[in-house]
């Protein structure tokens, strides 16, 4: 079976009107543009891949911030939002989150699914898309932690506990400046600074997968270091 695959940036407890949630919704996706040719191009969801083919949206803030609004995008002081992009039913992606709550028991996110197989999966699944799509997240949603990773790796490290955002590596990964400073780390581990923002961390240029041991065995000692350094550690409310 193919390993899947996602990107997600987490923060907690930064209350933002929808306005701001949904300039950073417009930001986000017009980042994504340059990355992937069906990233130009976003529709909503419906009852089947013909009738949401129909509901393509205008990927600009005041559109998101109307659709933010809608009853069925609010649940208390958040706001969610459903996208997705494709040509055909087989090679869809897609973006959802909530963004704006104040609330210090559920986190702000947004993630970024693709499939595993077809041509446009080859396209996102390497390390430049992938490194893009985080690069694309820590400039518009500001959040604290994010990582692209496989599920599959995710379920291997975390056994037997909750997946907490920040708690573990995966293939791409970015910390916020205020999370600490990263350490040296080994190569082929490639690093950049964003200035104003935080650090992206990338494991490998190769298509990283629980089927190769060298992959498993460096984000287990990526993993060690980035402990060491305190790096490794549960959201804490924004600002604190």
């Amino acid at each position: 079976m193919s390993e899947t695959y996602y990107a997600g940036c987490y923060w907690l407890a930064r209350s933002e009107p929808v306005e701001t949630c949904a300039q950073r919704l417009a930001s986000f996706v017009q980042r994504l543009g340059p990355l992937e040719p069906t990233w130009n191009r976003w529709h909503l969801a419906a009852a089947n891949f013909e009738k949401a083919r129909k509901r393509q949206i205008q990927p600009d803030a005041s559109t998101f911030a109307k659709l933010m609004k809608s009853k069925a995008h609010r649940f208390m002081d958040s706001s969610s939002f459903w996208l997705w992009a494709g040509e055909n039913e087989e090679e869809t992606s897609g973006t959802h989150g909530n963004c704006g709550s104040a609330s210090i028991h559920s986190n702000s996110v947004c993630v970024v699914t693709t499939g595993s197989r077809g041509s446009v999966a080859e396209r996102l699944l390497t390390a430049p898309i992938l490194t893009g799509v985080m690069r694309a997240m820590a400039l518009a949603w500001e959040p604290e932690v994010g990582i692209a990773t496989s599920d599959a790796h995710r379920e291997q490290i975390t056994a037997g506990r909750f997946p907490e955002p920040g708690t573990f590596v995966g293939w791409v990964m970015y910390f916020a400046d205020f999370r600490g400073p990263v350490p040296p780390l080994p190569a082929p581990v490639q690093v950049e600074h964003i200035p104003n923002r935080g650090t992206l961390i990338t494991l490998t240029q190769e298509k990283f997968t629980v089927s190769n041991p060298a992959h498993v065995a460096l984000a287990a000692d990526v993993q060690a270091r980035l402990q060491d350094a305190g790096l490794l550690t549960p959201l804490r409310p924004w600002g604190t």
